[in-house]
């Protein structure tokens, strides 16, 4: 790797500079988007929206997405960006205040890593990171050069306000929870190796995951069901339930973790499940608890009134019911959480109190987070993601090995399974490596 990729560090200083002159109400932030394939076309219609934010780069692999990008900033009224396939030239630009990734899940915790060290604040997608390891790494970054990181895990008002109200007592001791993502995913068919696209700068998306040959299916947005790169639906569309779960519950890292499940129905390319069943087991504080995950791809049931229609597909699947949300148990009633949050109280489950709150834009919290510097303030800080990015990493550990893990949060190993502690981290592939010190 080139030389100048080790002196990101030496950016700091003026960074800090730059964070002083925008806590100015007057005073742009300067943001760079990269990876905006999928998710991170949000991103793009967040920041463009906001009149003291410039985007002023974006980064993507692809040259064709890079060029829709740019059409999107620029239908929204704003400049044409500077555009950049490799983050790392990106990051050489003192006047970026910040990036805001979205890229395959692979590739997370090196760029916010780069990122920090060149003296940027972060917006990272979840989940922050790949594997364990990564979890801990991109934390520390963090910390080491004072960065403003928040984690897409979907915070919201209504979100802080379940947990407050849970640990409040609002349905009585808790003793549980369930994180339902049964959400209607069509098989992806098999792919056949072909020439790579002209346009797709192949190599920086593979970044630290092994070479392989090109294959539609694993490109965009299907890398998500190729363990190289992605890490299933537990950590796709599940990791905002889990984390809701687990954060509300009041809990950090399980004692035990037990996962089952399959790929089924379908034949083709996808190796991660798209059914699974993991339980968590908690000892915080001394206080039991148990969190409960699920992931089904296909044709189910409503839950807790959880339903909604999926709108995925056309065929026989369009419309079907699909039931993603949270269901917290306790002493005295039960509250089921969607995109607000209902109680039900007693044998004869009376309904409760519910939801007031509303709002929480975590683009927005992230740039006010940016200007005050207050890290408490932001809606889902980084350590609060890793550590639930940590529970999806565990349970499809038990899956692959099929075997429970009794995970030990002081050290963060799987205890007398070197099997699965092996697990924890990856082979990075040079010049792609996520240090053990940042």
């Amino acid at each position: 790797m080139d030389r100048r990729y080790f002196l990101f560090g030496s950016f700091a200083s003026a960074a800090a500079a730059r964070a002083a002159s925008f806590q100015s109400a007057n005073d742009r932030v300067r943001i760079a988007c990269v990876g905006f394939n999928n998710q991170g076309r949000a991103h793009i219609g967040a920041y463009t929206k906001m009149p003291d934010v410039e985007l002023a780069a974006l980064c993507d692999t692809d040259d064709a997405v890079l060029e829709k990008g740019c059409g999107m900033v620029e239908a929204a009224g704003r400049k044409r960006p500077a555009v950049y396939t490799d983050i790392r030239k990106l990051l050489e630009d003192k006047s970026i205040d910040a990036i805001s990734i979205a890229t395959p899940n692979h590739q997370h915790t090196l760029q916010a890593i780069w990122a920090c060290q060149a003296g940027k604040d972060v917006y990272v997608e979840k989940p922050c990171a790949h594997n364990v390891f990564e979890a801990r790494q991109i934390v520390a970054a963090a910390r080491k050069y004072n960065r403003v990181m928040q984690h897409g895990t979907g915070a919201s008002a209504v979100l802080h306000e379940t947990r407050e109200k849970l640990q409040e007592g609002i349905i009585g001791d808790l003793y549980m929870a369930r994180a339902l993502c049964f959400k209607m995913r069509n098989t992806i068919g098999r792919a056949p190796i072909e020439p790579v696209p002209a346009g797709v700068h192949y190599d920086l998306w593979l970044g630290p995951a092994p070479k392989h040959p090109f294959t539609k299916n694993r490109y965009h947005y299907n890398f998500h069901w190729f363990w190289d790169y992605g890490n299933g639906d537990i950590g796709n569309q599940g990791i905002h339930q889990l984390h809701a779960a687990r954060w509300a519950l009041g809990v950090k890292y399980p004692a035990k973790v037990s996962a089952v499940g399959g790929h089924f129905l379908f034949d083709d390319d996808q190796e991660t499940p798209n059914t699974l069943a993991a339980t968590f087991e908690y000892n915080d504080g001394g206080k039991k608890r148990m969190l409960v995950f699920e992931v089904r791809h296909w044709f189910t049931n409503s839950e807790a009134g959880l339903a909604s229609k999926s709108d995925a597909f056309s065929g026989p699947a369009a419309g079907a019911t699909q039931t993603v949300g949270n269901i917290f148990y306790g002493r005295d009633g039960y509250m089921v959480l969607g995109n607000g949050f209902k109680t039900f109280l007693g044998k004869e489950q009376v309904p409760g109190p519910v939801s007031t709150r509303t709002g929480g834009d975590p683009y927005r919290n992230f740039i006010d987070v940016m200007r005050s510097r207050k890290r408490s303030d932001l809606l889902a800080e980084i350590e609060e993601g890793a550590i639930s990015t940590v529970s999806v990493h565990l349970a499809n550990i038990s899956y692959r090995l099929g075997r429970s893990l009794q995970f030990d949060a002081n050290t963060m190993r799987c205890v007398g399974d070197e099997q699965a502690n092996a697990m924890l981290t990856r082979a990075y592939r040079a010049p792609f490596v996520v240090p053990k010190i940042v």
